[in-house]
């Protein structure tokens, strides 16, 4: 049974959430407050975290910063209440997985919880070990250096580069990266791959604004030549 934390303050939504989830077979912990999730976040292991922006006592962003700071790679899923694109980007910059806008359909929420489930348990068997320039990376383990210094990758980052790599050097139209990388079940913006693309090549590229490895091809989607 897949475990999962949810940090919200609002008691309604919280209440919800969990009978929702719960119904779905899913074990749910709660948290009302920043501090006391992370806490339970780095105390017991989870198969998701649902994570609110607005927080009493250390808002989402500082706990998804820390999580990922202290190497928990657990997915998040973040919560707001702000269409700003603004906080969407934050939240992805400092390790979101992939996030949702209040108000949301209880139907969007819980597909997106089983697409990031299922991404989580993916197994990486066809490319477990991968060297390309400077980077390494290790599937099977989730990890990944560069210039033999750790790096930190998201879990949705991992499965874009894996599935990037098992079509090295074939141009891979968006809806294949949504298919396969979010799950069709998912909707997903195309700003948001661009933006995870983004984030991608900051970590692994000498030079984020002419990349060598993840090319981009107007109209149609990524290519990746490592």
């Amino acid at each position: 049974m897949d475990k999962i934390l949810i940090i919200e303050d609002e008691e309604s939504i919280l209440m919800a959430l969990e009978d929702n989830l719960r119904l779905e077979g899913y074990e749910v912990s709660g948290a009302k407050e920043g501090l006391e999730g992370l806490s339970l976040a780095k105390e017991q292991e989870y198969d998701l975290v649902i994570l609110d922006i607005m927080l009493p006592k250390m808002d989402g962003f500082e706990v998804c910063k820390q999580l990922r700071k202290d190497g928990i790679t657990t997915p998040i899923l973040m919560l707001t209440a702000k269409s700003q694109e603004i906080d969407t980007v934050l939240g992805l910059e400092l390790g979101a997985d992939d996030y949702v806008t209040k108000p949301y359909s209880p139907r969007e929420l819980l597909a997106r919880v089983r697409a990031l489930l299922r991404r989580a348990k993916q197994p990486q068997q066809e490319v477990e070990l991968y060297m390309f320039g400077d980077i390494e990376v290790d599937f099977k383990k989730y990890e990944a250096k560069k210039n033999g210094r750790p790096i930190y990758l998201t879990a949705l980052e991992f499965s874009l580069l894996h599935f990037l790599i098992k079509h090295k050097d074939q141009v891979v139209h968006r809806d294949s990266i949504l298919d396969e990388v979010w799950g069709d079940d998912v909707f997903v913006q195309p700003r948001t791959i661009d933006k995870h693309i983004a984030d991608l090549r900051k970590k692994i590229e000498d030079d984020p604004s002419n990349p060598k490895y993840i090319l981009g091809v107007r109209g149609v989607g990524y290519k990746f030549t490592g």
